[in-house]
């Protein structure tokens, strides 16, 4: 059975599966660590540690380096936000996403951001035909931003979601992820609706995982919510050692060395 199924089987749970997402290969490898069943990447994580601002300018060639150190440090499945695909051309798209088929990828994550809901099936239909044709098998998660760009009406944007969700279930996606959906009677009437299952994006407000999983949901996506904590807690850190030169500020909970140090034991050197 193909990694790929693996992780689909991941998605039929009555309880969603939980995806903190890392930014880098450390990030990846403490998540992989701590017990996570899959790993799933984060564009805001990934452009920010890479000295680019988030939305769909980190050059391609940056995104499948990062995916190749990834992919070197992880033995569960591996799920990338690759953003619109980095082009408008389903065929481009298709062509970006067999280059991290080829790194050993599991998953992807796609977004329609504010294109037409037409163009984002199409590049999903390019990308399952290229997956098949090489005889590999992927995830594709679509992601629809109705909700997070306020696409339409605030009363529309459920059937709006519907709609774009059983279009790309058609294009052959395997899953819809909706970040910004909050509102519980809205995640039960999508769920409920979609022939695919649904995933939403872990927010301060949002319900636990237990009653999103009552509710329909499926996968939970932190997002670019840990790197952005992490990002935080380092921001603080270093005023505070810049403003009075305590070094007692960096007994706050560190990572042991030691520790951090066998995350990356006896892993392959490339």
């Amino acid at each position: 059975m193909s990694s790929a199924s693996n992780f689909r089987k991941l998605h039929d749970n009555s309880t969603p599966l939980l995806l903190p997402n890392a930014w880098d290969a450390g990030s990846a490898r403490l998540i992989e660590a701590q017990g996570a069943q899959a790993v799933a990447t984060t564009s805001a994580g990934f452009a920010w540690a890479l000295g680019y601002q988030d939305g769909r300018i980190l050059p391609m060639a940056e995104v499948t380096g990062s995916v190749r150190r990834i992919v070197r440090v992880l033995k569960v499945p591996l799920t990338v936000d690759v953003e619109h695909g980095y082009s408008d051309s389903p065929e481009a798209v298709a062509k970006n996403v067999m280059g991290l088929v080829e790194l050993g990828i599991t998953g992807i994550n796609i977004e329609d951001g504010r294109d037409d809901a037409s163009l984002l099936a199409a590049k999903i239909e390019a990308i399952k035909n290229a997956v098949s044709k090489a005889g590999a098998d992927l995830f594709v998660n679509a992601r629809s931003d109705v909700f997070l760009a306020s696409l339409v009406d605030k009363a529309a944007r459920p059937h709006e979601a519907i709609a774009r969700g059983n279009l790309y279930a058609s294009a052959g996606a395997d899953g819809l992820f909706l970040p910004a959906l909050m509102i519980p009677s809205e995640i039960e009437e999508i769920s409920k609706a979609v022939r695919l299952p649904l995933n939403v994006m872990a927010v301060p407000g949002l319900p636990d995982a237990a009653t999103l999983g009552k509710l329909g949901v499926r996968r939970l996506s932190a997002g670019g919510g840990v790197s952005q904590v992490v990002l935080g807690k380092a921001k603080a850190l270093v005023q505070d050692f810049l403003k009075h030169g305590r070094s007692d500020v960096l007994n706050d909970n560190p990572l042991p060395y030691g520790e951090a140090q066998g995350l990356f034991a006896n892993l392959p050197v490339n």
